[in-house]
């Protein structure tokens, strides 16, 4: 068993922190949770199960119990809620189609990686592309800085109007020259074709320098963890609807969201 400590400061009195839980993957899944008191709730369309819990004092402190037993990807992850997060723009599509050529499965993936690519440079911009939109735009023929939830919700955009099934995936990356620690949550995508499941990390590769985008769990060496999965998640009874995406706890006070600020997020081996 593997454990991921995560501990940050809420200075919000009487919120209550929303908490990934429970992905099941290839790799294993998060089995446990430890926090004295919390319940669980679920994200009705993809099923996911979070936990819920109230802040008793300004130090909170989450432990998550991380398996190695295998599991297929859920099928609801590759077939998302009609939502801002899923929807694409036909310029978009109209982009992808010149790409495309004759290709099929993993080289088409491949291709469409590397577009993508083409079109981002790694940072977190004030303002994303998709900013303000209800549908996802094309970016056409310049560059735009964004972040690994920003790459990746082209990327799925992308592949998605060419037919191709993809999830988005939530969790914690540890890279190797940090040992044990990393600083915020992180994302990926999946596909599946041809009877064939495939991770991708266009940010990891970005931040590499290379632009030559392969499939692979860890182009960037280390250690990852799963939690979550999809976005324009909903919790009817904390009344959230359209969560872009769970990545790493959040906090919930008044019907609004809130991020902790600059948690500690240590690995332990098993």
């Amino acid at each position: 068993m593997a454990r991921v400590r995560y501990s940050a400061v809420s200075h919000i009195p009487g919120a209550q922190v929303l908490v990934p839980y429970g992905l099941q993957t290839p790799y294993g899944q998060c089995v446990s949770v430890a926090e004295k008191d919390y319940r669980l709730i679920q994200e009705p369309y993809t099923g996911q199960t979070a936990a819920l819990l109230d802040v008793s004092s300004d130090h909170v402190t989450l432990e998550f119990t991380f398996d190695q037993t295998a599991h297929d990807y859920p099928d609801i992850m590759f077939k998302p809620k009609p939502s801002k997060f899923s929807l694409f723009a036909d310029e978009l599509v109209s982009e992808i189609q010149t790409i495309r050529g004759d290709l099929t499965g993993y080289a088409l993936i491949k291709r469409i990686a590397c577009h993508v690519a083409e079109r981002f440079t790694y940072g977190h911009p004030e303002v994303t592309f998709t900013q303000g939109q209800d549908i996802i735009p094309a970016i056409g023929c310049g560059m735009v800085q964004g972040s690994c939830v920003d790459i990746n919700t082209y990327f799925m955009a992308a592949l998605r109007s060419v037919n191709i099934d993809a999830g988005y995936v939530t969790g914690f990356f540890f890279p190797q020259e940090k040992g044990n620690t990393c600083e915020d949550g992180h994302c990926w995508v999946v596909t599946r074709v041809d009877n064939e499941t495939l991770e991708w990390d266009i940010a990891h590769h970005l931040k590499l320098g290379s632009r030559d985008i392969d499939a692979g769990l860890n182009p960037k060496p280390g250690r990852r963890f799963a939690c979550f999965h999809s976005m324009g998640l909903d919790f009817p009874e904390l009344d959230i609807t359209g969560l872009k995406a769970l990545i790493e706890p959040i906090l919930i006070h008044d019907g609004q969201i809130s991020h902790f600020e600059a948690p500690q997020i240590e690995f332990f081996e098993p």
